[in-house]
């Protein structure tokens, strides 16, 4: 009776101990909030829960969570870093912040990291697609005196990890599909993103990503299911390897203009004479095209736009 007792007792030792070493879900909704590193080269997201319901609250929290530094001693809140919000508006789905002078003094790398957790912090709601914001009611510039307007969170790329490390300033030029689908027509696009992502990747997430819709006559290329399985440059030759997607171009467009979008693209970079483009690791056998075992530049299948 007595090893009974013991070994009852011992299995509700066991577990209760298994109960204490258990973490705990927070109960509630997650949202990420976005924090610059006093070192000002990064942002690291920190997971926040709340029970909250109402949108509107949400959104209290979480720019009072925006301007309160977090427990980690080596980050800092992005509206508490020297300047002071004026005002805020939402209308149809943009959020407008107007903030002081004093904005203006931060560097040109922490300005652009905080414009990133600020956004991708504030976007998480669904009535917050856009955030703009003006310093003492005048459009913010970037450091090419160009406005910046209103920004996505897609506009800051991420990479694969928990930290968005510093972010560049790339002006690409990238080749979309004519109103046909059989010549290609080139376009400038200016977007910051990580460090971490290398440049040839970029130009091909935008290929993929499509015409910003700002200029009228570009049309994708690419499916836009295209998923990326890596993008490596070696000796001059840039390997895109792309999965199925790739294969199912979107409609009018000929594989000659999906395939050319993507080398002439990436030859503009100093570094590429030549693309190769892999299906799954394989050279796709869908279409003659494919024959040729690397591509260079085709300015043949280049055209402009009516109106220019």
């Amino acid at each position: 009776m007595k090893r009974l007792v013991c070994l009852a007792g011992l299995l509700l030792l066991l577990a209760a101990a298994a109960g204490c070493g258990r973490e705990e879900t927070p109960e509630g909704t997650e949202y990420q909030v976005y924090y610059v590193s006093k070192s000002e080269t990064k942002v690291e997201m920190h997971p926040y829960w709340t029970q909250t319901e109402s949108h509107q609250a949400v959104l209290r929290e979480l720019m009072q969570r925006l301007a309160s530094n977090p427990e980690k001693l080596e980050y800092q809140a992005p509206f508490a870093m020297g300047f002071e919000i004026r005002e805020i508006k939402l209308e149809e789905e943009k959020m407008t912040i107007d903030v002081s002078e004093e904005y203006q003094k931060l560097s040109v790398t922490t300005e652009v990291l905080v414009r990133a957790a600020i956004v991708r912090t504030l976007t998480q709601l669904p009535e917050i697609r856009y955030v703009e914001i003006t310093v003492e009611g005048e459009p913010l510039l970037d450091s090419m005196e160009n406005v910046i307007g209103r920004m996505s969170a897609d506009q800051f790329i991420d990479n694969d990890g928990n930290e968005i490390n510093t972010y560049e300033l790339a002006r690409v030029k990238l080749y979309f599909a004519s109103d046909d689908g059989t010549q290609l027509i080139a376009a400038y696009r200016e977007k910051h993103y990580s460090s971490n992502t290398p440049i040839e990747r970029f130009i091909v997430e935008e290929l993929i990503a499509g015409p910003s819709g700002q200029v009228e006559g570009l049309n994708p290329t690419i499916n836009p299911n295209t998923k990326i399985v890596n993008v490596t440059t070696k000796d001059g030759i840039c390997y895109v390897n792309l999965d199925e997607n790739f294969l199912t171009v979107p409609d009018k467009v000929s594989m000659e203009a999906a395939v050319y979008s993507i080398v002439n693209s990436l030859v503009e970079l100093s570094n590429i004479n030549k693309v190769q483009i892999l299906v799954n690791g394989e050279v796709p056998t869908t279409s003659s095209i494919f024959q040729n075992s690397t591509f260079e530049r085709n300015l043949d299948m280049v055209t402009s736009l009516k109106n220019e």
